[in-house]
């Protein structure tokens, strides 16, 4: 018999992800909102995109760690 296979994600081969919880005034929403749809992405990417350039800028050595 075959065993039944489960629904989700593949394995990526990459740790798994921490989520975190952030709060934005409405008018820096609406804008994070825009750009996202802007560019065709989630809020989530943009995000992610914003911190990774953040930690670039502020350690070097560790901004391009993923």
């Amino acid at each position: 018999m075959a065993q039944k296979r489960r629904a989700g994600r593949r394995p990526s081969g990459r740790p798994p992800s921490v989520r975190a919880t952030a709060s934005f005034p409405p008018e820096v929403y609406r804008t994070i909102e825009a750009l996202a749809k802007q560019k065709r992405v989630s809020v989530a990417w943009v995000l992610r995109d914003a911190v990774q350039q953040y930690l670039t800028a502020q350690w070097p050595l560790l901004g391009n760690q993923q």
